[in-house]
């Protein structure tokens, strides 16, 4: 069998563990993660999914606050790995890391490399309207996930994707990815091609900022916003100049009202909103201090809301 290190952090890089952890060639010999985190409104420290999964499975678990000193690179030499298994970690690896295993470091993306490189792959191809994404096997080096590619697999976006149900397709598709392709790039059957030189797009860190809403945009540009920031960081406006965030929704292309974009418009129960073309139909909304309704329900209760306009402060 061949001795692995895993290298993840959140739920997505759980499918791929348990891939690892089930095939007879390969022997999980130590897990990594980050750190135990609080989160939440109580600032509860949490355990890492992945580190959830390691410890079901009675797996060593290390958790640096980096991988850059040298004291944690022999941690991970200890283990004698003879391959490390990269699939959302959330650190850069170094070069003694690179190097520190028989066949290096290989990684599991969440997109079609070259296209949309960096930390938000999913949210990016759903935002830039793409057709198609995918997951990646590649040979990591030093750059950000610049390294040549061992396998690839796409899927098409459906038309009502979002963040989450890609972020489900995916990690169930690199698991399903990752051990053949291991086993071929081991036995020398696959062998690692240079990335291609064009069609680079980057997927920078989302800030949470970036959810804000500009209604003069299309009405297909801000659904694509909306479904892509679904869960985080989520997409959001002002009422009133109080938060209003927006779950969910749908364009609606039936002529424009004419009213300024923003300007909230009621069709019978439905609560529709003016864009920099068309209207777009709330379903899910939330607003401040309350939970998550339906905008239906929202309107029964406000009907003083229409010809109001939501805004971007």
């Amino acid at each position: 069998m061949t001795r692995v290190v895993f290298m993840g952090t959140p739920e997505f890089a759980v499918s791929s563990l348990k891939a690892l952890i089930e095939h007879p060639d390969f022997e999980v010999v130590g897990v990594v993660t980050q750190p135990d985190r609080p989160a939440g409104r109580g600032q509860q420290v949490n355990k890492s999914a992945v580190k959830q999964e390691a410890e079901r499975h009675d797996l060593a678990v290390f958790q640096p606050e980096t991988l850059r000193d040298s004291q944690a690179v022999e941690t991970l030499r200890g283990w004698k790995p003879e391959i490390i298994v990269v699939v959302a970690f959330g650190q850069i690896l170094r070069q003694p890391v690179l190097e520190l295993a028989r066949w290096g470091c290989v990684n599991g993306h969440a997109s079609l490399l070259p296209r949309w490189r960096g930390a938000a792959p999913l949210q990016y191809a759903i935002r830039a309207g793409d057709e198609a994404s995918g997951v990646t096997i590649m040979k990591m080096d030093a750059g950000l996930d610049t390294g040549p590619i061992l396998a690839q697999r796409s899927i098409a976006l459906a038309s009502n994707e979002t963040g989450a149900s890609l972020h489900d397709k995916l990690a169930r598709l690199g698991a399903e990815l990752l051990p053949d392709t291991l086993l071929g790039y081991i036995s020398g059957k696959i062998q690692p091609q240079l990335q291609p030189e064009t069609g680079v797009m980057l997927a920078k860190t989302l800030k949470k900022e970036e959810g804000l809403i500009d209604w003069s945009q299309s009405a297909a540009t801000i659904d694509r916003q909306v479904r892509a920031f679904t869960p985080w960081p989520g997409t959001f406006t002002y009422l009133g100049g109080d938060y209003f965030k927006i779950h969910r929704g749908n364009p609606d292309v039936a002529e424009p009202s004419g009213g300024a974009p923003g300007m909230m418009i009621g069709q019978g129960n439905d609560l529709l909103v003016q864009t920099g073309d068309f209207l777009y139909r709330l379903h899910e909304v939330q607003p401040a201090g309350k939970q998550r309704m339906s905008a239906s329900a929202f309107l029964l209760g406000h009907p003083d809301i229409i010809g109001k306009t939501l805004t971007g402060r």
